[in-house]
């Protein structure tokens, strides 16, 4: 029977609310990000024109000249705190009064040595090698809101000594996140809530004509709310470059009065781009001309840029905003707020599990999935997240590159470092080393298993060692037996007459050690797991089928795999998981060798993070290794019902 359900008002209300926090907090965190940035690119700006004015100072060292041009810029400028020329052990000039300039550091002043320092070696460095590894833009934001900018001070091409400004903010911008006005938010909310409250809602029916309108209204709401907030981050960032235009124009004129007289100073580069607009390793941005007017772009423009990581993680953000709605209008919510009234004291005893999943767990599970959508390394980790935003372009890289076999006239070369040649050797590796486990561990656990065996627990605290002793500690032991000098295999080989085996050399004598190494630590577990299940076989009915006249292997077959499955199962499926992820017996026995052949998925994105340091990469090698065992576990628990009773 139809009635006027409460539950579609509040899902829709709830749905609407989720989405327009996330989206309002997620535009706040950009525009904040924007307004720093445009910040910084100001201070930038000034210091780079600044230092750029005093280019035509020589060796001789005009003191006065410095200290006059940089009164010009002062004058010009009020939001110029300070400035400073740092010349080797001396401050050249500076426009504040306590610092007595021109005069030697003091022991105190170390920091401003070492930075003038680290600026000129890192010039130097990108002046030999011929590009841009090294920084020389150090900027520094201050509580007081001021930035404080240092840059080399670069005469003919040498670098003579640092420029350092501080300079406070614009005023007048508006405050992040202002441009979300109170009365969208309000409106939205009154509109889901009224549409919600006409909707009539059938429990009965899955999909009926007021859910549909539910949905719809969702879309339309939010998406209508977000495109107003990607139109004003679009006007935000036009007027920012206007901004940024108007004050490369202005800095040409006070360049133009600082160095009056002087028409040979490099303003702008071959391209008639600025080369005082530049990023942190003082290239130019290409961005501004040196009269501040806009340059053709050859990419993407700084509002597409922004506006296409905001439409992908808005696409998110309305996905989870959805779930909520289905929550609540598929009956959900009603049965989960049941459920916590009925077992309100059974869920206050497992919360502060749950928490500490979520913070433990959850947490880094979900952040590096998100990793793997940008293309964070080492040296871009520092950037805000919107820029190392890169999409699927991480996973295309790896399941796109099928490059795993060439033949050349010398042979047929593998590449070692593709992911299909490792997802390869990772399937060999773990369906190798499970039946070799389980094999070995039903082996044993049926001869521990035969009535009147003298020695029994002897015997099981023998065999359960390998298991119990630290795999890591086991990993260098059998590392050291494969030794090709020293090890001890090939010692007993040679007494034999053989000769010894470059065990790592070859891909398959280095398949074999981890081979080896795993099995001999799994077949425990397996023969644990396997001799309990055994022993809550009733005996009686192995009576009964002597009594019958079934042999044996009868008696294997129609008694004792059945009733193992519902332990054997569920004890393979975690060992293929395990083995799947074994980082320990790779990384410490055969480290890979040769060339990376014998790597598995996991000890190849360890590798990529913490040798390549590329972290975003690694993360996406490690969301596909998730998506592969999770799509195993669930088909290999549907298709034998591994969870289910028996």
């Amino acid at each position: 029977m139809a009635f006027l359900s409460r539950t579609a008002a509040l899902g829709l209300a709830a749905a609407v609310a989720v989405v327009l926090a996330l989206t309002t907090w997620l535009h706040a965190s950009v525009t904040r990000d924007l307004a720093g940035q445009q910040a910084e690119r100001e201070a930038v700006l000034l210091t780079t024109a600044m230092a750029g004015s005093l280019a035509d100072v020589g060796d001789e060292v005009d003191r006065p000249v410095v200290a006059g041009r940089l009164g010009v810029w002062t004058e010009a400028y009020g939001r110029i705190v300070s400035a400073r020329v740092v010349s080797g052990r001396e401050l050249i000039a500076s426009t504040q009064a306590a610092d007595q300039a021109p005069r030697t550091l003091q022991r105190e002043e170390k920091p401003l040595f070492d930075l003038a320092n680290e600026l000129r070696a890192a010039g130097e460095t990108n002046t030999a090698e011929g590009g841009v590894r090294k920084r020389t833009v150090r900027s520094e934001d201050h509580r007081d809101g001021t930035r404080t900018v240092s840059v080399p001070w670069v005469v003919e091409g040498a670098v003579q000594g640092m420029v350092q400004v501080t300079v406070r903010s614009a005023t007048g911008q508006p405050a992040a996140g202002a441009v979300v006005g109170w009365g969208w938010i309000a409106g939205l909310l009154a509109a889901a809530l009224g549409i919600g409250a006409l909707l009539r809602v059938d429990e009965a029916r899955r999909f009926d004509l007021p859910r549909l309108i539910a949905f719809g209204a969702f879309a339309v709401l939010v998406i209508s709310f977000q495109q107003h907030l990607l139109g004003a981050m679009g006007d935000r960032l036009q007027q920012s470059e206007a901004k940024v235009g108007q004050l490369q124009a202005q800095a040409l004129e006070t360049f133009t009065r600082a160095t009056v007289g002087t028409d040979d100073l490099p303003i702008a580069t071959d391209t008639g781009a600025s080369v005082w607009d530049v990023d942190a390793f003082g290239r130019s941005r290409g961005v501004l001309d040196a009269s501040g007017e806009p340059l053709a772009r050859t990419g993407p423009t700084a509002e597409e840029s922004h506006a296409a990581f905001l439409r992908a993680v808005f696409w998110g953000v309305n996905a989870l905003g959805l779930a909520v709605l289905l929550f609540f209008v598929q009956g959900y919510a009603r049965r989960t707020l049941q459920a916590l009234r009925a077992n309100a004291t059974a869920y206050a005893y497992v919360a502060p599990a749950m928490i500490g999943m979520l913070v433990l767990v959850f947490f880094p599970f979900f952040y590096g999935i998100a990793l793997a959508f940008t293309d964070t390394t080492l040296f871009n980790e520092n950037l805000p997240f919107r820029e190392r935003w890169v999409g699927l372009d991480n996973f295309f890289a790896i399941l796109g590159d099928f490059n795993i076999v060439t033949t050349t006239e010398a042979g047929t070369v593998w590449n070692y470092q593709n992911f299909y040649w490792t997802l390869m050797v990772t399937i060999v590796w773990t369906v190798t080393n499970v039946t070799v486990g389980v094999t070995f561990g039903f082996l044993l656990a049926m001869a521990l298993n035969t009535e009147g065996l003298r020695g029994k627990t002897i015997y099981r605290v023998l065999l359960i060692l390998p298991w119990a002793i630290p795999n890591y500690i086991t990993a260098l032991v059998w590392r050291g037996m494969f030794h090709p000098q020293f090890g001890v295999i090939n010692q007993v080989l040679q007494m034999f007459g053989m000769e010894p085996v470059r065990w790592f050399d070859g891909v398959v004598s280095s398949f074999m050690t981890g081979l080896i190494t795993n099995g001999w630590l799994s077949f425990p577990f397996m023969m644990v797991v396997i001799l309990g299940a055994l022993q809550s076989i009733p005996r009686d009915m192995y009576e009964a089928a002597e009594v019958e006249g079934a042999s044996k292997w009868q008696q294997l077959r129609r008694i004792t795999l059945p009733l193992l499955r519902p332990t054997l199962v569920p004890a393979i499926v975690l060992s293929v998981v395990w083995t799947f992820n074994m980082f320990n017996i790779i990384f410490l026995v055969s480290g890979g060798e040769p060339g990376g052949a014998n790597e598995i998925l996991i000890t190849k994105a360890y590798k990529i993070a913490f040798e390549q340091y590329q972290y975003a990469y690694a993360a996406a090698y490690s969301t596909v290794i998730f998506a592969i065992l999770l799509i195993y576990g669930y088909f290999q628990t549907r298709v034998t019902r591994a969870t289910e009773s028996y």
